[in-house]
């Protein structure tokens, strides 16, 4: 039922007026109001990709193992795990009191169903290339092996094996990743595709989602069923969609939410005097970029894309743009990564003067046939909504100028943006922007692998650079393994098929009655380790 505008703008009062409350409410119910720079597209841990769906994804599912406060690696469903003398077989020993949110007991036989089912070409996972380290895996997702055949077994119901097709030094990483979240058979089955909504799920994390509302909130309740139930000490998290960070900067002042996970690029100055120790800045391993359409027009020509690349004031975005709260980019790999000695590949024009960058640039444009002279560019910037996107984009458009280059805008909110480039929808120059899951290259490079229909916005193909990723997955030698990565990433800077523009650092906002939030570089901050002063 549609509400009409009266009702709808009572709706939305009532909501702030709610949201406005101290934490500490009747029966001392403590809740957690917290900023979330987008709204979930989905409450499949399978069908998710974006920060924010992992945000909530953390809080309601428990993977084998987790990450704690300070993105340690810690036992989650499993308690204990082996893993066997030539890295390829790990064995998990799950927890004797873990349990489902309506009390049915997690087994190990939850996990092979849905490492089958995240694997399956029929669910659609967004994410499957997460777990292809998993035997069988890539095959199974291609429809060239059924599901059953994933190396992933139940040995009964306390002990889950799953065996690897070569060595991954980072596999339990991996498994803290969304992707690796069990899902409840019965409840699969039963529901359909609606096993999702607020009155069909069951989950296994430390809250159940109880109330879903677009454009408003996603609130989770605790679990009692959670093995550490004892521990939690929040009963209600509300997540509320932050895309306008100024307005969010504004909710946080007024004590309406506890955290946001963003802020105003154009406000730090501000932020910093107003709100001191309330503010955390701290290193992150991410890389905001722009992708290029290699497939489409002028931007299909890497003379092209190598000269908008050249003239980018990386400095002007991180200082002016993102008030010093981002690095300037010159890499996909961003620094500081693990297993990666020498630290990543830069592109080879970074020392040159932004003067010499720029006659570089219309010399290539000018051999390509584009530029002042020659055919025009007309480019068409897509971005998700953010003031701190929109004055990038904007940013772009003017260092251009100088190379003749024409340009347009369109905006859509974060999970209408991410959809329509995850779907193959028409465009030329995307922002976006990648997290490290764990923290290894091949985590940004395995983006752009011709056959990685999700995240391969450029739809870039490449069969050297595909060779080279394929074989650091094999290699066991980490160093041998790093000069490999090395090569691939010198073809990406060569080819360009994204711009990196900025290295990420982590921007939060935390009030003060927040106990339990600590910085780290995955930015990692599970609701069952914090706590709310009243």
């Amino acid at each position: 039922m549609t509400l009409t505008s009266s009702k709808k703008t009572l709706s939305v009062a009532l909501l702030a007026l709610c949201l406005a409350l101290p934490a500490m409410t009747a029966g001392a119910e403590v809740v957690y109001n917290r900023g979330n720079s987008g709204e979930p597209e989905t409450l499949d841990p399978h069908k998710t990709s974006t920060v924010p769906e992992a945000n909530i994804m953390r809080d309601i599912f428990e993977t084998l193992v987790a990450y704690d406060s300070k993105a340690n690696v810690i036992p989650g469903a499993a308690a204990s795990w082996t893993i066997s003398a030539d890295g390829k077989v790990y064995t998990f020993k799950m927890r004797a009191n873990a349990k489902w949110s309506n009390g049915d007991p997690v087994k190990a036989s939850d996990f092979v169903f849905s490492m089958r089912r995240l694997q399956d070409p029929a669910t659609g996972g967004k994410y499957a290339n997460m777990l292809y380290p998993v035997m069988n895996a890539e095959k199974i997702n291609k429809g060239e092996l059924k599901p059953e055949e994933l190396g992933v077994k139940a040995i009964d119901d306390a002990t889950l094996e799953i065996t690897l097709a070569n060595p991954t030094p980072y596999f339990l990483q991996l498994l803290t990743h969304q992707t690796g979240a069990p899902v409840h058979p019965a409840s699969v089955a039963k529901f359909g595709k609606d096993w999702v909504k607020p009155e069909n799920i069951v989950t296994n994390g430390a809250f159940v989602p109880k109330e879903v509302v677009p454009s408003s909130h996603v609130k989770v309740v605790k679990n009692p069923n959670f093995h550490d139930a004892a521990n939690v000490k929040i009963d209600v998290v509300n997540f509320l969609p932050t895309e306008d960070r100024a307005a969010a900067l504004r909710r946080f002042q007024a004590g309406e939410i506890h955290t946001n996970d963003d802020i105003p690029g154009d406000q730090v100055k501000f932020i910093r005097e107003k709100l001191g120790k309330q503010f955390l800045l701290a290193p992150y391993l991410g890389t905001y970029y722009f992708a290029f359409n290699t497939q489409k027009g002028a931007l299909g020509d890497v003379r092209v894309r190598q000269a908008l690349s050249m003239v980018i004031d990386r400095e002007f975005l991180a200082e002016e743009i993102w008030g010093g709260t981002m690095v300037p980019g010159y890499s996909f790999v961003p620094p500081g990564i693990s297993n990666y000695a020498g630290g990543p590949v830069y592109a080879t024009w970074k020392d040159k003067s932004p003067i010499e960058r720029e006659d570089m640039a219309k010399a290539l444009l000018k051999e390509a046939g584009y530029g002042p002279g020659g055919k025009p560019i007309k480019v068409e910037i897509r971005y998700n909504t953010s003031e701190n996107h929109k004055k990038t984009s904007v940013a772009l458009a003017d260092m251009w100028k100088p190379l003749g280059v024409e340009v347009t805008f369109i905006n859509t909110d974060i999970k209408t943006h991410y959809a329509h480039l995850r779907d193959g929808g028409d465009f030329d120059l995307a922002r976006a922007g990648w997290i490290a899951d764990y923290s290894d290259p091949q985590n940004f490079l395995f983006l752009v692998l011709a056959d990685n229909k999700g995240f391969n916005y450029a739809r870039y193909v490449n069969p050297e650079y595909d060779a080279l990723i394929k074989a650091s997955g094999v290699e066991t030698d980490l160093v041998k393994r790093a000069a490999i990565l090395k090569q691939a990433e010198t073809v990406f800077m060569r080819d360009l098929p994204f711009v990196p523009l900025l290295y990420y650092s982590s921007k939060a906002l935390v009030s003060d009655k927040v106990v339990g939030w600590e910085t780290n570089i995955q930015d990692v901050h599970p609701s069952r380790f914090l706590s709310i002063k009243p």
